[in-house]
């Protein structure tokens, strides 16, 4: 039973690969047509996210490193994409896999701690100890600040994955049960899934959202 529960997240394999992690880089066939087409309410709408991402993501970061908010945008696009077609039925959720997240939160923190601990050396070291802590919990505060520091890709890889899990599990969970209910009880069933699919839809904008300002956030703590 659990095995057919999870076989929504296997992705399956021929000719001796993956060919649903293929689904991870059907965004970038979205991106030629802007260059000749006329910007359409959606292409408007997105640019409207994007600039306003920027100026969030620039005040959180400063505007010591131009362009830096880029990076962050990227992000937010990608997660956002992986998330939202995963929705589509029969499409393969790349973001519920450990592999992806932890593939993008691993080097954005170690990357981050690299340039803090050999540009901002003080500065990291200072981080370790809050301001006002007493001198008697300070080994303590180290140790502390320090686990949480090195938790950090872990739990915006799991925070992810762990979302998009959930939401399809529940989703496999009633559509499972069709089968066996009433007429009466189906219509209800849809109804239930209507506004389970629009929660996920929700879901998939808010966890890219909080993985891409989580990661301006670690950014900006090494600056």
């Amino acid at each position: 039973m659990m095995a057919n529960l999870f076989s929504s997240f296997d992705p399956s394999t021929n000719w001796s690969t993956s060919i649903n992690w293929m689904s991870t880089i059907l965004g970038i066939l979205i991106i030629p047509p802007m260059f000749w087409l006329i910007p359409s309410r959606m292409m408007m709408l997105w640019t409207k996210i994007t600039s306003s991402l920027h100026k969030e993501f620039k005040t959180l970061l400063g505007s010591k490193i131009k362009g830096s908010s880029i990076v962050f945008i990227s992000l937010f696009s990608l997660i956002m994409f992986n998330n939202f077609i995963g929705l589509f039925p029969y499409i393969f959720t790349s973001t519920s896999h450990m592999v992806m997240t932890l593939s993008l939160a691993l080097p954005l923190w170690l990357s981050f701690m690299l340039f803090g601990w050999i540009n901002n050396t003080i500065h990291m070291l200072a981080h370790l100890v809050p301001q006002g802590t007493p001198p008697v919990l300070m080994p303590f505060m180290v140790c502390i600040e320090t686990i949480s520091n090195m938790i950090r890709p872990g739990t915006l890889a799991i925070r992810l994955s762990a979302n998009m899990i959930a939401g399809h599990l529940l989703m496999t969970l009633l559509g499972n049960t069709g089968s066996i209910l009433s007429i009466y009880l189906i219509n209800i069933l849809l109804m239930v899934q209507i506004l389970l699919l629009i929660l996920e839809t929700a879901v998939a904008l808010i966890q890219s959202y909080v993985f891409a300002v989580l990661s301006t956030l670690y950014s900006s703590e090494v600056n």
